[in-house]
């Protein structure tokens, strides 16, 4: 369900100068997401060679509206699971130092965690599609996870030359009390519950009311009222990160996985605009503006450092990530600009 241009206006001024904060200190000390999260009307799998004729899988929220030409390898389709490829000692080596003395979430963060959140998506294409015969997985939980490492770092806490080693540092926005999140606009749809506060929490960090009432519809958790379970549960922390991931922040644009995998096609609009698939364009859909279309910039190249880094961990090799104009968005125009909402 789209917002009227009128009620979005009103949040996104103090949005977007409470994420300028972050993306400066790139740690969890000041945040705020970008606005209206939306239903997901996106991706579900179908298996890769099954029968000519089956019915695509259905999903609440999740269906497309049409499956044409899904049943042929050369479409997109999932296959498999996450830990086909990615294992429990590759997680420690991604997130080295997240149980260290020096990390505020220490004994929170978990493979297992992540795994069980993962299973809850990966029939709907994360971390399992096949693209035109060409396997996205592996990569798609790198670049996934390049943006949780980021989010959740404490490097700028610590005296190290490893600053890529401190992802899942934080599991919520340390100055919690500094706003409520509650936006006054969407208070009938999305009820702020008393003294309750929408600060950022999770692996990829949620704001304000509406963003926990949406995800809460897809993850069957009444997270409106009781947004304390996910700095409580390191699984439901993850499931609420890859649902950010999967989820267009508004019906017309496209998800971070749809952009990575290429199931999002640009359009010759889109090509003008220097929006082409792959992980810039994740950093586009996550951060729009803020970060995208600002040349180069600290927190967009710590982004990509971070990728790049994790797919060597991960076996995969940086040479698979692509050109730099793939890898960045430092000329995109943003999928949706903040003053776009303007009247």
């Amino acid at each position: 369900m789209l917002r009227a241009k009128m009620e979005y206006k009103y949040s996104v001024i103090l949005t977007k100068a409470l994420i300028l904060l972050v993306l400066v200190n790139c740690d969890h000390s000041t945040a705020a997401d970008l606005p209206h999260a939306q239903d997901r009307s996106g991706a579900p799998c179908v298996r890769c060679n099954i029968a000519p004729g089956a019915p695509c899988p259905k999903k609440k929220d999740y269906s497309r509206t049409s499956c044409v030409g899904c049943h042929t390898f050369k479409s997109p389709c999932c296959d498999g699971t996450v830990t086909d490829y990615f294992q429990s000692d590759q997680f420690e080596n991604l997130f080295s130092n997240r149980d260290s003395l020096e990390a505020h979430a220490k004994g929170f963060w978990d493979y297992h965690s992540f795994i069980t959140a993962s299973a809850h998506y990966q029939p709907y294409g994360f971390g399992t599609t096949y693209m035109n015969s060409t396997f996205f997985g592996s990569k798609e939980v790198a670049a996934f996870l390049a943006h949780v490492g980021t989010r959740t770092s404490c490097r700028n806490k610590v005296a190290t030359k490893e600053l890529l080693e401190w992802g899942l540092c934080y599991n919520k926005q340390m100055n919690s009390n500094s706003n409520n999140y509650c936006d006054e606009h969407n208070k009938n749809i999305y009820p702020c519950a008393p003294g309750v506060a929408y600060y950022g929490r999770g692996a990829l960090p949620i704001y304000w009311n509406y963003n926990y009432g949406e995800v809460s519809k897809d993850l069957k958790v009444d997270l409106l009222k009781h947004p304390e379970y996910i700095e409580q549960n390191a699984t439901l922390s993850f499931q609420v990160a890859i649902w950010r991931w999967m989820t267009p922040i508004m019906e017309h644009l496209p998800s971070a996985h749809d952009v990575f995998t290429g199931y999002w096609k640009p359009t010759k609009n889109d090509s003008l605009a220097k929006q082409v698939s792959g992980f810039g364009a994740t950093i586009n859909v996550l951060y729009g503006d803020l970060v995208c279309g600002q040349g180069d910039n600290e927190f967009m190249n710590n982004i990509i450092s971070h990728y790049l880094y994790y797919l060597d961990l991960m076996g995969v090799g940086r040479e698979e990530a692509g050109p730099y104009e793939v890898l960045s968005c430092a000329e995109q125009v943003a999928f949706n600009p903040t003053t776009s909402s303007s009247p």
